[in-house]
């Protein structure tokens, strides 16, 4: 199976809130056992609505599969202890901003003076380099400063986010894949490999990466992308169209696709209107040509056009709400949700992972643990002293 992938792998996991978890969820969910050292407090998504029983759901969406060691990272035996795990572990993830972990004694160089094919990998906002390394941020600061909202919304609104923390999101499987290549040049060893490294996990670079053909496009032309909506700037039309009792998304730019989509509205005048023979000219006018469209469109409701539309080989799909999503048959054939038992928070359903192969049903994560859960069990097995007062002595 998928998720035994990384079996024999242990991580120690330094991070908090959602790009660092992401990335090591990520690892667990491919078998990797991940080991969350958190403060005795627990870490800063534990306090982040909404809540269940008390239970924070963003942290346990984030942390199943995750074993929870609560260690003071201020007091020297304890830190002492953190830094064994670290020396024994594969891989290390941590995410605090550039300089935290160095000034702990848990950075890069002296957790590798211990073991040399550590993989260590820095989750920040601005990278590990550079002028703005030791700048805060935060999913919805990297949008901005990353020029994302400057293409989301509509041109007369006011600035937009993605709603969902996208750069969050996709730092942190940024931040697994550098591992998974870190572990696989690891493995391969000789001269171009089998030592450790430092892998460099940046939100704006991610943020920058996620919009690589918007950027591309602007240092071709110099022109910054506009706010367009739902529309794609290369193509039309490929944007959200209004029906009688709801909204489509339709992809008829492929010139087959364009005749099927004027033969399905029965407007073969567009066709012949020399505004929108080409594709250049409907980009061109765009907002003439979307007028026209939902003209025919708001006579029939949205479930008789995605039919016909199907019908012709059209591509589109119902704008859907999350009730509508859940509730289709491409989340239910996907398996896209799990049932797990918290011991706090009860019987919760959860987003599953995606990384499955072809065939195989994704084992159910455990449930997130509790803040330092797995101490005692943790640290015994690593032969690190854990007296009756929560202080922790390596042997």
């Amino acid at each position: 199976m998928l998720g035994d992938s990384l079996n024999g792998i242990r991580v120690i996991d330094f991070t908090q809130v959602a790009a660092g978890p992401v990335c090591t969820q990520t690892l667990a969910d491919l078998g990797a056992d991940v080991i969350k050292i958190e403060a005795p407090t627990g870490e800063l998504c534990r306090a982040l609505a909404p809540f269940v029983e008390g239970q924070s759901l963003g942290f346990m969406a984030l942390n199943g599969n995750k074993r929870s060691v609560a260690l003071d990272l201020k007091d020297p035996g304890q830190l002492e202890a953190a830094l064994q795990l670290a020396a024994s572990a594969d891989v290390v993830v941590e995410s605090f901003r550039p300089g935290v972990m160095q000034r702990l004694g848990l950075g890069y160089e002296d957790v590798r003076q211990r073991n040399p094919g550590v993989i260590y990998c820095s989750v920040s906002a601005y990278g590990q380099e550079g002028a703005w390394q030791h700048k805060p941020g935060v999913d919805g600061v990297l949008q901005a400063v990353s020029g994302l909202m400057s293409v989301t919304g509509l041109p007369e609104a006011p600035p937009c986010k993605v709603q969902v923390p996208v750069v969050d999101m996709v730092t942190g499987y940024v931040a697994a894949i550098g591992v998974l290549g870190a572990l696989a040049r690891r493995r391969r060893g000789g001269e171009d490999g089998g030592e450790g490294q430092w892998i460099d996990a940046s939100m704006f670079a991610s943020a920058i990466a996620l919009q690589q053909m918007s950027f591309a496009s602007y240092f071709a032309d110099g022109v910054p992308p506009a706010r367009i909506g739902s529309a794609a700037p290369y193509a039309a039309p490929n944007e959200a169209l209004r029906c009688a009792d709801g909204w489509i998304m339709l992809a008829a730019y492929h010139p087959s696709r364009w005749e099927a989509l004027c033969g399905v509205l029965e407007c073969p005048g567009l066709l012949a209107d020399p505004r929108f023979r080409e594709l250049s000219g409907r980009i061109a006018h765009r907002r003439e040509l979307v007028q026209l469209l939902e003209e025919r469109m708001t006579r029939r409701p949205r479930s008789e056009w995605l039919k016909r539309f199907e019908a012709v080989d059209i591509i589109c799909a119902p704008i859907n709400d999350y009730a509508e999503v859940i509730a289709s048959p491409a989340f239910a054939d996907a398996k896209l949700s799990e049932t797990v038992r918290h011991p706090v928070a009860g019987e919760l359903t959860l987003p599953a992972t995606p990384l499955r192969a072809v065939g195989e049903v994704p084992r159910a994560r455990r449930p997130a643990p509790l803040v330092g859960e797995h101490t005692r069990e943790v640290l015994r097995a690593a032969g690190i002293a854990h007296d009756n007062e929560g202080n922790k002595t390596c042997l």
